[in-house]
């Protein structure tokens, strides 16, 4: 299924994750698979073309998802999520939030333990 609710026909992609990003492996950006983000002003009034990943990938990031929920709710290898996510960041339309930090509260740490606990069941 679609980040927006579309059904999305199952089997394998036309294109291959290479093409996604052009090539490239790496992102400008250091993402930890944990770390999750805020759509900012201008991701919010951004128009993509339908069908276009950066549009379905800030919709999903509204949800503060994570570089690891976005690759497995878009289908899209980690490596490539990565890439993407970075161009989103490095292009204004995504701020990365920290997850864990020196200044992490115990109940902060005990959040996200939760919420890894709960992704791996879901699995």
């Amino acid at each position: 299924m679609a980040p927006d609710g579309r059904e999305v026909a199952a089997g394998p992609r036309l294109v291959r994750p290479y093409a996604l990003t052009s090539g490239r492996t790496e992102s400008v950006v250091d993402l930890p698979i944990e770390a999750t983000f805020e759509v900012s002003p201008s991701g919010r009034t951004a128009t993509w073309p339908e069908g276009d990943l950066s549009g379905q990938i800030l919709d999903l990031c509204a949800a503060k998802e994570s570089v690891a929920e976005v690759s497995a709710k878009m289908h899209i290898p980690l490596g490539v999520a990565r890439v993407l996510l970075g161009d989103l960041v490095t292009a204004g339309h995504l701020k990365t939030r920290t997850t864990i930090s020196e200044n992490t509260t115990s109940d902060e740490r005990r959040e996200l333990i939760e919420r890894t606990l709960s992704g791996l069941r879901a699995l």
